[in-house]
């Protein structure tokens, strides 16, 4: 390879030429349909759209257009367990069977792999690629990550779907972004940007960037440019009478620290709030038992239920407070993972013990209707747990139990104020979508006149 094909290989393909579809299921909803024919003719889209809204029938249906258009194949990349969810969904709406494939192996032109199998695969392979829940990204570490953009980037139709972007993480707008070959995200954060590190506001804890004020309307100009936001229905003008949320019951359980905490080498006379990261990861620690037994007398109350912890040390503690609990470790192989998650799914297990970062992503789990969660600064990853069951076409109410000690009150408090901005967020992509106008092509064709000078 010479040092121009090197360079070459670097590059994003530049065809963004979309096409209109030639199949919409029957059962489609139209808010569905709408989604369907926008994604399609960009040919490169991200799909903000909220669970329950339909994504797995949309990237189906979007896959089975790509197949139809470029006869080659497609390929879909989920979280763990969530392949099931789309070979049943095309079962339903009759649509071309895909395959799951575990080892690389192609016995299907819709193929359906997890992020974590994705290295078995050849982007030569493929016309077309659609991400599944791909807020998922972030959790992954940078090989993985370096991975699935390398993989993209000579695919010609790709697609981005997730329930939601971070609120408070724009980082992973710019990745998006990038992954669909548009403006990088280190370009993104210079030109939208500006750096809020070093604070202790519990409503930017935890972050480090901020929208400045002078460039929101054009940051969500340009978002929108690339992406749509759906909350509901109505978001995109059709109606909501077929979606209404069930109620949630959102339980805040406090528990004393019985320690008091050492700050900066010296211990304090009284227990007060953490401000600082270190301080609530030590808070955190000192509390796990009296947390987790909280945790067992909550779940115990219920015949299905999910415990969400952070440490492995609380994951232990719970499976063995709770009555016929089993654990999804991060240790375990992806194989034994799966197989967990599909025996929950199927109600073949009852009390499910797992952390955020390994399930809270595209699974449909609205048969269960409790929850336990030790809360974190992450609001992303809170959201995306309680809407595993707090979903469209559940009936009865959810019930959360949030549950921290008393030197965590600014992690709920961040919490809280999180979920504020993010309804912000999604109000302003949703404004932003009747913003935003394409570009028209206006050549020029009028004579041209030079100055006396120049002739």
């Amino acid at each position: 390879m010479n040092y121009q094909e090197f360079i070459k290989s670097k590059q994003h393909s530049t065809d963004y030429m979309g096409f209109e579809p030639s199949f919409i299921p029957s059962g489609a909803f139209d808010y569905q349909e709408y989604i369907i024919e926008k994604c399609l003719k960009h040919g490169r889209y991200g799909g903000f759209i909220d669970t329950g809204l339909g994504k797995t029938l949309i990237q189906l249906t979007i896959a089975q257009n790509c197949l139809e258009k470029t006869g080659r194949r497609v390929l879909i990349i989920t979280p763990l367990a969530v392949a099931y969810q789309f070979i049943q969904e095309a079962q339903k709406f009759d649509i071309c069977e895909p395959k799951y494939s575990k080892d690389g192996t192609l016995t299907s032109d819709i193929v359906i792999c997890n992020y974590e199998r994705l290295d078995k695969f050849n982007p030569e392979d493929f016309d077309t690629v659609i991400l599944d829940e791909s807020s998922i990204l972030k959790n992954f570490d940078g090989r993985i990550k370096s991975h699935i953009t390398s993989f993209l980037k000579k695919v010609k139709y790709r697609f981005l779907f997730t329930a939601t972007p971070s609120p408070n993480d724009f980082i992973e707008l710019g990745t998006s972004s990038e992954a669909l070959g548009y403006m990088g995200y280190t370009d993104m954060l210079g030109k939208f940007f500006t750096n809020n590190e070093n604070t202790i506001d519990p409503v930017k804890m935890g972050n480090k960037w901020v929208l400045k004020g002078h460039a929101e309307k054009a940051f969500f100009e340009w978002v929108s440019s690339w992406s749509m936001s759906v909350r509901k229905p109505s978001d995109i003008g059709f109606s909501d009478d077929k979606h209404i949320l069930p109620e949630l019951i959102t339980n805040t359980v406090e528990v004393d620290n019985r320690d008091i905490l050492a700050r900066d080498g010296q211990f304090e006379m009284f227990a007060k709030p953490s401000s600082r990261l270190t301080d609530v990861r030590e808070e955190q620690k000192q509390t796990i038992t009296e947390r987790c037994e909280k945790a067992a007398e909550k779940a115990d109350s219920h015949d299905t239920s999910v415990l969400w912890c952070n440490f492995n040390d609380e994951g232990a503690m719970l499976s063995d407070m709770v009555k016929d609990s089993h654990e999804i470790k991060g240790s375990m192989n992806i194989d034994k993972k799966e197989e967990m998650l599909i025996a929950f799914q199927k109600g073949e297990i009852k009390k499910l013990i797992t952390k955020p970062k390994i399930t809270c992503f595209g699974l449909n789990w609205q048969h269960c209707g409790h929850t336990v969660y030790f809360p974190t600064f992450s609001y992303e990853q809170y959201y995306q747990a309680i809407r595993r069951f707090w979903r469209f076409g559940r009936v009865d109410p959810v019930e959360v139990d949030l549950i921290y000690s008393n030197g965590q009150t600014k992690v709920i408090q961040s919490l809280l104020e999180k979920a504020k901005k993010a309804d912000q967020l999604f109000s302003n992509l949703n404004t932003a979508l009747n913003l935003y106008k394409e570009e028209k092509y206006n050549p020029f064709n009028q004579e041209l006149i030079l100055p006396e000078f120049l002739k």
